[in-house]
C-alpha cells in the first residue's frame, strides 16, 4: 500500500538502523502491552535507502524482546519536504544527513533527541503480532526407506 511518499512494508528488524538510544523506563510496559493485545496499533517510520529508524526506537526494541523479526513499517522518502526534522527539546538544529550519519556510525543520540512529523495523514494499520513473529520452519514429510536402504 502506498499513501503520497510513503509505502507501507512488512521489514526485518536486523535490516534496522537506530539513530537514537531507548529509554528502559517504560520498555517493559510497552512489552506487556503488545504481548496482552497481540496487536501493533501503529507502524513504525522507516527512512527509504537507508533503513534509518525516524519514529519507533521503542516498538521497534519491544518487538525485538517479546521475539519478532519483523515490525509492520511506513518507508517514507525521508528528503522528501514533506518529512519534517525538529527537536524535542531546545538545541541546535539537526540536519536529516547528521541523522542518517549517525545511524550508519552507531553514533546514537540521547534518547527524544529528533522528532520527525510528516505533513500528510497516514491511515490507520494495526498489524498482528503473529505477522512479525518468526516463521515456523516446514518440516518434510520423512520419505519411507526403501527395502535395499533397510538392510543392515
Amino acid at each position: 500500500m502506498t499513501t503520497a511518499s510513503a509505502e507501507f512494508a512488512i521489514l526485518r528488524l536486523s535490516d534496522l538502523r537506530a539513530h537514537e538510544e531507548i529509554e528502559e523506563d517504560n520498555l517493559q510496559e510497552l512489552m506487556d502491552h503488545l504481548q496482552r493485545s497481540q496487536v501493533l496499533s501503529e507502524p513504525i517510520w522507516v527512512a527509504r535507502g537507508s533503513r534509518v529508524i525516524l519514529n519507533g526506537h521503542h516498538r521497534v526494541e519491544a518487538l525485538r524482546r517479546i521475539g519478532a523479526e519483523r515490525v509492520a513499517a511506513w518507508v517514507l522518502d525521508y528528503d522528501s519536504e514533506l518529512v519534517h526534522l525538529e527537536r524535542w527539546h531546545a538545541g541546535p538544529p539537526i540536519a536529516k544527513s547528521e541523522v542518517v550519519q549517525r545511524a550508519v556510525e552507531g553514533r546514537l543520540f540521547p534518547p527524544k533527541t529528533t522528532r520527525h512529523r510528516i505533513l500528510f495523514d497516514l491511515p490507520a494499520r494495526p498489524t498482528p503480532i503473529s505477522e512479525l513473529l518468526p516463521r515456523p520452519v516446514a518440516r518434510r514429510s520423512a520419505k519411507p526407506r526403501s527395502r535395499a536402504s533397510r538392510r543392515s
